[in-house]
């Protein structure tokens, strides 16, 4: 939020704002004329020590020294939404883990901790949403414990840049070392106009099914796909995948996947064969989803897609979606790799980091009884 030059400048925020969505305006030393001053948006997580760190719509944490404030107000916890269905962060947050189920599941308070045998990180990494009835650090030594008795590496799900996402659960994570990997976004769009899109004609028919047969699995970018994995793919309310023929037979020139969950349809692994791209087969796949999602009776439809993946989002704008907030994968870190210092930040790291050692020793089951007296709450 821009700061007018017509109005005095002032800051009216204090450590009392933590956990609110602040926009500051700060003056960088030794900046040259017409740059000294830059501004930050997001969520005040913490104010120490005459620090403020602020956590971003992307996840990135900026550290702010107190003294370099030239004006600072709080603002709307999340910008008004221009078009798309209304939805809240816990909300959606729910109907996508429902769409990417694992094969093993726990309870710690309100926190579920997922498992399937490491095939991708969404149904294997917690998902905090609300209390998990122990302080964070035992919370978080259980999470490790879980996982390392699964030969796992220790994840967990967050998410920022909407109204109720965990913002300070993130700062808290990255205070104790945890590393972000992975961060990506969840968009939303109107169902109907994606349905209503004119048919590609006969020779592009799409053939949709129960289950992931050969060839769907042979276009699908995850090689040798395990029962586990079938498992997960397969899970969700009402599963539909979308297969469009290719020029052989059992080699599909296009495939995706559709969960309908209520009023919402979540969009996933749409794939097409490299040499037949931009001919219009990845929005003939969805409008052949959508439509069968309409008739099941969603209105309102969600995808998630990585942040550099350009040609995803460049198409998923052209059919009216739109992001909603991002999520981040944030891992347990390694004995190897130093804590940094409290409120340091985090930056992105590779997708294959080395997974954390397993700690010796039998692991505690999590425990979701209400214990002590300071509980974190994410959200």
């Amino acid at each position: 939020m821009d700061f007018s030059p017509h109005f005095r400048l002032e800051v009216r925020v204090t450590p009392s704002d933590v956990g609110k969505r602040i926009s500051v305006r700060r003056l960088r030393e030794g900046a040259p004329e017409g740059e000294k001053f830059t501004d930050t948006v997001g969520v005040l997580t913490s104010w120490d020590d005459g620090v403020l760190l602020i956590t971003r719509r992307s996840g990135e944490s900026v550290r702010i020294p107190e003294s370099t404030l030239v004006a600072g107000k709080v603002v709307p916890s999340a910008p008004a939404r221009r078009r798309g269905p209304a939805a809240s962060y816990e909300e959606l947050a729910r109907v996508s883990a429902r769409a990417w189920q694992p094969v093993e599941r726990e309870r710690l308070g309100e926190w579920e901790l997922r498992a399937a045998s490491g095939f991708t990180r969404r149904a294997n990494s917690v998902l905090p949403l609300g209390d998990p009835g122990v302080p964070l650090d035992e919370a978080l030594s259980l999470v490790r414990e879980w996982y390392a008795a699964r030969g796992l590496p220790a994840y967990t799900q967050t998410a920022t840049g909407a109204q109720g996402t965990q913002e300070p659960l993130c700062a808290e994570l990255e205070a104790r070392g945890w590393v972000r990997e992975v961060s990506a976004e969840l968009w939303t769009g109107a169902l109907a106009p994606l349905a209503d899109l004119p048919d590609p004609g006969p020779e592009r028919t799409v053939v949709l099914s129960r289950e992931a047969d050969e060839g769907w699995l042979g276009r699908y970018q995850r090689k040798g796909v395990s029962e586990v994995a079938l498992k997960v793919l397969g899970s969700g309310p009402s599963v539909w995948f979308a297969t469009v023929p290719g020029g052989e037979p059992g080699v599909p020139a296009a495939i995706g996947r559709c969960v309908v969950d209520g009023r919402w349809a979540g969009f996933a692994a749409v794939e097409v064969d490299p040499a037949l791209r931009r001919q219009g087969l990845a929005t003939t796949v969805m409008t052949a989803l959508a439509r069968r999602a309409l008739a099941e009776g969603a209105s309102a439809a969600w995808l998630q897609v990585e942040t550099d993946n350009e040609g995803a989002r460049s198409l998923y704008t052209r059919l009216d979606f739109t992001p909603h907030h991002t999520y981040h994968h944030y891992r347990a870190p390694t004995p190897e790799e130093a804590s940094p210092a409290r409120g340091a930040g985090n930056a992105a790291t590779s997708h294959n980091a080395p997974a954390p050692d397993n700690p010796a020793g039998a692991p505690r089951t999590p425990r979701g009884e209400p214990r002590g007296a300071h509980r974190y709450r994410s959200a």
